[in-house]
C-alpha cells in the first residue's frame, strides 16, 4: 500500500509541474487570479475538486 501512496504522491508533482513548464506566463496569470478570489470561492473549488477525485477513484477502482 505504501508503494502506491508514494507513486501517487510523485505523480502529483509531475502533474503540477506541467503548467509552469509549458506555459509559465499563463501559470502566473492563473495564480494571480486565484490569489484574488475570496475564501468561499476557493473552498467551493477545493470541495468540487475533492468530490471529482473521489468519483474518479470510485470509477477506476
Amino acid at each position: 500500500m505504501w508503494e502506491e501512496f508514494w507513486i501517487a504522491f510523485a505523480l502529483i508533482f509531475v502533474i503540477e509541474g506541467f503548467m509552469p513548464f509549458l506555459n509559465p506566463t499563463g501559470w502566473r496569470r492563473t495564480l494571480r487570479m486565484v490569489s484574488e478570489m475570496d475564501d468561499n470561492t476557493l473552498r467551493m473549488i477545493g470541495f468540487a475538486s475533492m468530490i471529482f477525485g473521489l468519483i474518479l477513484l470510485y470509477l477506476v477502482h
